[in-house]
């Protein structure tokens, strides 16, 4: 009964060792154990989480998806269109607010209707204003965007996401590993079995039960990548299970990037507050200025002379500050389309098939590298432990 159990025991540990390196990538998401010292573990994924989410942007954002490309499929008119009504609204609350606020006894002296009328005539020239700035952003989306920094900046902000992002994507690997602890662990086991049977040696166990962590936890890793290219070995062909997958992992990955990180949303706070944040606000400054400019055009000189040279200028900055503070609700009105037009699942999902097989790699292969020694160390170590309790349990 005892030699019996050995190669199902050692599949046990080949299994488990597995099930403990996979989330040890994962978790904990945050630093559990005594600080500045070796006691306490984060998953591996988390605590690289700033270089991890820079490889694979760097990827994404140098093979994958061009922003001036992608934000050229933008139709200015069409986005104009979207954002009429909403457009209109914010467009008559800033006029009421900013007469009010410059010149309430002028505007409390004009009756409704006309009041209305220039409003109206405000209104008239904002859809064009739109597609003047749509067509500057666009034509200049890298000056005003950098999404690599703003798919980093969400990844880092969002542990859960970052692994999300690599799990889902790789979740066949993961279980490819789990199980094929099993079947190494079992053919290990069997020569366990013999070198027992011959020696009875008390080290056997352990020795071979770290053996059994260890190099199910080397091979399986190395399977899932290589051979990069499909190689016959004997009487079957392997390709690395990873690359093998090619067409469904661009689909999963596709998804997950336009769901959840290269949103409109996402976009949206990254052109607010990025570290570009302040070229579009030049830009929106000055569209908006140009058209307050281009409404009081012929009576400019009347309307400095009453308002005040300085409160005119404090005046225009104070609508373009408002437009920008609108944006985002504004902005809601045309999120569906965007994300339409954008396409990014569609494009990440063709260009993937452009990729050479090492370029491909890098989507996943640098959440294990860096630390992929420790992961078969624990590996190892548990391995080791279970066999030293079979020793126990058999002598004792």
């Amino acid at each position: 009964m005892v030699y019996v159990s050995m190669p199902f025991v050692a599949a046990v540990i080949g299994y488990l060792t597995k099930r403990v390196a996979i989330e040890m990538m994962y978790r904990p998401l945050e630093f559990v154990g005594v600080r500045r010292t070796f006691i306490g573990w984060q998953g591996v994924i988390p605590r690289n989480a700033h270089r991890m989410a820079s490889v694979a942007m760097e990827l994404l954002t140098t093979n994958l998806i061009k922003p001036k490309e992608i934000f050229a499929r933008l139709d200015p008119e069409r986005v104009a269109e979207e954002l009429r009504e909403p457009l209109l609204r914010a467009v008559e609350d800033v006029t009421r607010e900013l007469m009010a606020e410059y010149q309430p006894q002028l505007w409390e002296m004009l009756p409704t209707g006309a009041q209305e009328r220039v409003i109206r005539q405000i209104q008239a020239d904002a859809p064009r204003v739109v597609e003047r700035l749509m067509r500057q952003i666009a034509g200049n989306i890298e000056e005003v965007l950098d999404v690599r920094d703003m798919a980093v900046r969400n990844l880092v902000r969002d542990k859960a996401l970052l692994n999300r992002l690599i799990r889902d994507t790789a979740q066949p690997e993961m279980r490819f590993i789990a199980h094929s602890g099993i079947y190494f662990g079992f053919v290990i086991g069997l020569v366990q079995l013999g070198a027992w049977a011959l020696t009875h040696s008390p080290w056997i166990m352990p020795i071979f039960g770290g053996l059994t962590g260890w190099l199910t936890d080397w091979l399986a890793l190395k399977m899932i990548f290589f051979p990069r290219e499909p190689r016959k070995f004997l009487f079957f062909t392997w390709q690395g299970m990873f690359q093998r997958r090619r067409m469904e992992v661009a689909h999963d990955y596709g998804d997950m990037i336009a769901r959840e990180v290269l949103t409109v949303q996402n976009v949206l706070e990254a052109v607010l507050t990025g570290p570009k944040s302040d070229k579009l606000f030049a830009l929106v400054q000055r569209e908006v200025q140009r058209a307050i400019d281009s409404q009081v055009s012929l009576v400019k000189p009347l309307v400095v002379l009453t308002v005040g040279s300085r409160r005119y200028q404090e005046m225009k900055q104070r609508a373009a500050k408002r437009a920008i503070e609108l944006l985002p609700t504004t902005v809601q009105h045309v999120e569906e389309y965007a994300s339409s037009a954008l396409d990014v699942r569609n494009t990440i999902i063709t260009q993937m098939q452009q990729l050479t097989p090492v370029q491909y790699e890098g989507l996943l292969r640098p959440a294990f590298r860096q630390d992929e020694w420790k992961l078969i160390a624990v590996g190892a170590v548990i391995g080791f432990l279970v066999g030293e309790l079979q020793v126990l349990l058999l002598l004792h």
